[in-house]
């Protein structure tokens, strides 16, 4: 029998340099000639449904050898620690960057508002370059250009350029942002919840990091913000190398066969025909809308209670870090449940409570707001986890993925900018409190139709093929 599967592995090695260990010992036969390993029916369901385009086959090395998957988990992690400090960076130091170009304020605050915008557009091109490429390709390609916007951008002399190269980064971030839910479903089908919640983690460790750290690094490089800007470029360059080796794997090809096959023997369901879909939605953009709300305006709102200037960062750092713990359990909570409404409620409840005493005593419960509202932000983790119990097959993410976080980001992009206009209006934040808490309710409605245990496969329309 040792024999005999030396021989089966010597063979698949001789066919594609690589050796699946786990596939030959599970099933007990060499290869037939100029084909792959048949899936056994264990390994089949722990592989997840197809796409409908016949037999698949076992992606060695990629899904049978425990050492590919590390680097698939170690590359999960690095993606996901870069998806937002070119942002959080720019937030840091965006006083000295406006001196150091000359930038107006209405630019400036453009500025903020242009990542959600990049999120919306360049995330509906991820699912037509992963059916092309892969991906993990387009994972790889779009941490290159994360890299490259953020080497080049601090060495620019004005303000045009500094957008231009900004996009460059924040469509690799969009790309990579749609397509995180993709990997996780495919290389990990049977691990959704903690696969979601590592990475999830890891986002929120980048995002909360990159707000802490910036400052102090670029005083510590010499007070150069182009400095402070640029370093980021190393965290982004680092991540690069394993989605390069990831792509060039197996299983990466195997999405690419299926998904070329696909549009002749299983037209995509019409993703906006969905009622969860649409739900999903919804619900990722009102959540978007509180956390960016939160990030931009929960300083002020301290400071015009009369906490200190420094003090209400850390309060907005505490309110940040709390998604760290939380986005890594709150993914397996919700993957062991058929219905994820209850966490929804639940999360609502801890926000509608933050923004009750942001209302009644800003300065005097603070930390106990800031620590609440922290708790209410993880919805973002609970969205993600959602998209990849939402539908059965890996194409059926890519569609729900882009659908539900670019229109996500659209609907979020007007909430900051009106609580900023109610601010102005009204002279106090009485109004603009009230009108977050009462975002919550449709947050929370949307939710719970977007928890329901079904997919976007079962509900979607199917076009019927012309003749």
């Amino acid at each position: 029998m040792a024999a005999h599967e030396e021989t089966a592995e010597t063979a698949d090695r001789d066919r594609t340099g690589t050796t699946d260990t786990a596939t030959a010992t599970a099933e007990r036969t060499p290869p037939a000639a100029g084909a792959g390993r048949p899936l056994t029916a264990r390994a089949a369901a722990a592989a997840g449904p197809g796409t409908g385009v016949g037999p698949r086959v076992a992606s060695a090395p990629d899904a049978g050898s425990p050492w590919p998957l590390r680097i698939v988990v170690i590359g999960l992690v690095l993606a996901a620690l870069n998806l937002r400090p070119a942002i959080t960076s720019l937030g840091s130091l965006l006083e000295e960057v406006r001196d150091g170009l000359g930038m107006s304020g209405t630019v400036a605050g453009l500025l903020t508002s242009v990542p959600t915008l990049c999120f919306a557009l360049f995330g509906l091109a991820a699912p037509r370059l992963a059916r092309r490429w892969g991906p993990a390709t387009v994972v790889c390609a779009g941490l290159a250009a994360i890299t490259a916007g953020l080497a080049l951008r601090p060495l620019v002399g004005n303000t045009a350029g500094f957008l231009v190269i900004s996009a460059l980064a924040l469509a690799g971030i969009a790309v990579s942002n749609i397509l995180m839910p993709v990997i996780v479903k495919r290389w990990f089908p049977d691990r959704i919840g903690p696969m979601t919640g590592l990475y999830s983690m890891a986002m929120s460790l980048g995002t909360a990091g990159a707000a802490a750290v910036t400052v102090p690094m670029t005083d510590a490089l010499g007070g150069s913000w182009r400095l402070g800007l640029g370093v980021w470029a190393l965290l982004a360059a680092v991540a690069v190398s394993p989605w390069f080796l990831i792509a060039r794997g197996r299983t990466n090809r195997q999405v690419r066969a299926e998904s070329a096959a696909a549009p002749q023997d299983a037209p995509a369901p019409r993703i906006t025909r969905s009622p969860t879909a649409w739900a999903l939605a919804v619900f990722f953009g009102l959540q978007a809308t509180g956390a960016y709300i939160t990030m931009g305006w929960m300083p002020q709102i301290f400071r015009d209670a009369g906490v200190s200037a420094s003090t209400a960062g850390v309060l907005l750092a505490v309110t940040m870090v709390m998604g760290v713990p939380l986005s890594f359990v709150l993914p397996r909570v919700a993957a062991r449940l058929r219905h994820q409404g209850v966490l929804v409620l639940t999360l609502g409840a801890f926000g509608f409570t933050g923004y009750a005493g942001l209302w009644l005593a800003p300065a005097g419960g603070a930390w106990a707001w800031a620590l609440l509202l922290g708790v209410s932000n993880c919805a973002f983790p609970l969205a993600l986890t959602m998209i990849g119990m939402r539908a059965k097959t890996s194409a059926g993410v890519v569609g729900l993925s882009a659908f539900a976080q670019s229109t996500g980001y659209l609907l979020s992009i007007p909430g900051p900018l009106l609580v900023g206009a109610l601010y102005q209006h009204t002279g106090g934040w009485d109004l603009p409190i009230a009108l977050m808490a009462g975002l919550m309710v449709p947050q929370m409605v949307a939710g719970v139709l977007a928890g329901r245990d079904r997919t976007v496969e079962d509900e979607a329309v199917r076009v019927p093929p012309t003749a």
